[in-house]
């Protein structure tokens, strides 16, 4: 119920307070005029007295959040092992040399790059159980085969399969996690999702040095296990996810109807007026295009994918030439990527908890920096001891540094994207469009490790720092821009005609004219005068 002092401004002021507006649902009376700011109830004939929203909360990250995370996982493992692959001899049994391996790398990335943005809206068009299954299926096949390849073209194929059923996974789950929480609350999410890459990363150094142990069995290599029992257990799990992945909030099948009334009101009173669906219309898509935002989240993302991608493929291959050999080596990535998961979970949970992703006010009053920009300069302070370093322990302990920077910082920035778009479409193509521009990167990042720069791969390190530079000014410019349009937006600039509210203010009629604020919400989304931007 709003406060009889907003209830006042509501039928005096000739616009919608923005942030009233979140905090604060308007009631309907019989008067016309104020019949034209109630905002329309989805169900609004289902009794939701019995349902207890923290039980429902509990509910739904049992049912969505550790299977995907699972998923990722090996989305992850599959597409890394091949780092872990070429300590066991790969590139000598196919005849390789460190050039066409460099090639195998960078050519997963284009297919991978591609077709996010058409995958995000397939989803969106089919059920999610039916297309991410396909999806995880189709992979963990080539996966499969990518061990049973004999030389060079063989291995180029299956990359570049790989690349395209894998690429709908990691962008369609973040736009549909998006659908289910609240902003305040889908970055913890994220980052337990994407945390899913760092376990990956730790549980792939053990499980290649595992089935290394399988050399010559079947008369196959350890580098060819690797690849086969992998993707043996991705496409048993693609088969039986469409039994376990639940579809949209409004149609789930795991929850009762008073429970998915509950999962879209409180979608819609956080300013996610598509929550109880949305026809597919090609000016979604344009919306996506013609936005800033989409452009400057994807050179944002840019300045973190491209160095996960650079660390993650190279890793081993950077601890090996710092003198140890392809099973130690493996182990040693192990804690590595244990303290970035700690401290993945550890970001999102804070820029949750703290309604924000700009301010670090838990660290330091009046902070100008924010905690993607924090991630982001601990991960270049971790490459710049390495590109100065000339000791194996400094270089390993600079090894854990752009492991919590890079991999925290990367759920962080799709939250922050994903929280200031709104429109269900617009968001999957926007969130396609970021994710993939940043996945093409990974195409620059996998050449930038040579052969003949070992034992420090100083232009290597040299190339990421340049990345997580970008990265840092795309943040500040991304806080600026957003806070000088919340202002203009404060000052009514914004503002658009609603008949009979403020049908006299002709001079806002460049902002639309609408015949009610729900009218509004839905044809404006994120550009409705009445929506804030999250910092």
């Amino acid at each position: 119920m709003a406060s009889p002092d907003l209830e006042k401004a509501a039928r005096s002021s000739s616009r919608i307070s923005g942030e009233k507006a979140h905090e604060s649902h308007i009631e309907q009376t019989a008067s016309d005029k104020e019949a034209k700011v109630h905002t329309e109830v989805f169900n609004a004939d289902v009794d939701i007295s019995g349902v207890d929203e923290r039980k429902l909360m509990r509910k739904l990250d049992l049912h969505l959040v550790p299977w995907l995370s699972f998923l990722y996982l090996l989305s992850f493992l599959d597409r890394t092992s091949i780092g872990n692959a070429k300590l066991y001899g790969m590139e000598k049994d196919l005849h390789i040399t460190d050039q066409q391996y460099l090639i195998a790398l960078t050519l997963f990335f284009f297919p991978y790059a591609l077709f996010e943005v058409p995958s995000n809206i397939f989803l969106k068009r089919l059920r999610p159980s039916v297309w991410l299954s396909f999806l995880m299926f189709g992979w963990g096949i080539m996966m499969t085969i990518q061990g049973l390849v004999h030389n060079y073209g063989g291995l180029l194929g299956m990359r570049w399969l790989l690349g395209t059923f894998e690429a709908g996974l990691f962008p369609g789950v973040n736009y549909y996690l998006s659908c289910w929480y609240k902003r305040s609350e889908f970055g913890l999410r994220s980052a337990i999702f994407f945390s899913a890459a760092t376990v990956s990363g730790a549980f792939g150094g053990l499980l290649a040095a595992a089935i290394a142990n399988m050399d010559g069995v079947g008369g196959k290599p350890a580098w060819a296990w690797i690849f086969i029992i992998e993707g043996l257990v991705t496409v048993v799990a693609g088969g039986v996810s469409y039994w376990i992945i639940q579809d949209f909030p409004d149609n789930a099948r795991f929850l009762t109807e008073a429970e998915r009334t509950v999962v879209v009101r409180r979608l819609q009173s956080d300013d996610q007026f598509s929550a109880a669906g949305e026809k597919l219309k090609l000016r979604y898509i344009w919306k996506s295009l013609g936005d800033w935002q989409t452009w400057l989240g994807m050179l944002l993302y840019m300045g973190t994918d491209g160095p996960l991608y650079a660390f993650s493929l190279f890793l081993p291959s950077i601890i090996s030439q710092l003198g140890y050999t392809a099973t130690p080596a493996n182990l040693l990535t192990v804690p590595v990527y244990v303290a970035a998961c700690i401290c993945t979970c550890a970001v999102g949970f804070i820029a949750d908890k703290h309604g924000c992703r700009d301010a670090i006010s838990v660290l330091a009053a009046h902070a100008n920096s924010d905690l993607c920009s924090l991630c982001l300069a601990v991960g270049a302070a971790g490459y710049i001891i390495l590109i100065a370093s000339r000791s194996a322990g400094v270089s390993y302990f600079a090894v854990y540094l752009a492991a919590c920077g890079i991999y925290s910082s990367i759920p962080n920035v799709i939250a922050w994207v994903s929280n200031n778009v709104e429109g269900s479409y617009k968001r999957s193509v926007t969130l396609g469009m970021v994710i993939s521009f940043g996945n093409i990167n990974g195409a620059v990042s996998s050449n930038v490790y040579r052969a003949n720069q070992t034992p420090w791969y100083t232009l290597g390190h040299g190339i990421v720092l340049a990345y997580i530079g970008i990265g840092l000014i795309c943040s500040i410019t991304y806080i600026l821009l957003l806070r000088r349009e919340n202002a203009r937006r404060d000052r009514g600039e914004r503002d658009e005609i609603i008949e009979g509210v403020n049908d006299g203010d002709k001079h806002l009629a460049r902002n639309g004219t609408f015949a009610s604020v729900a009218d509004a919400k839905r044809e404006k989304g994120d550009q409705w005068s009445g929506y804030r931007y999250r910092l």
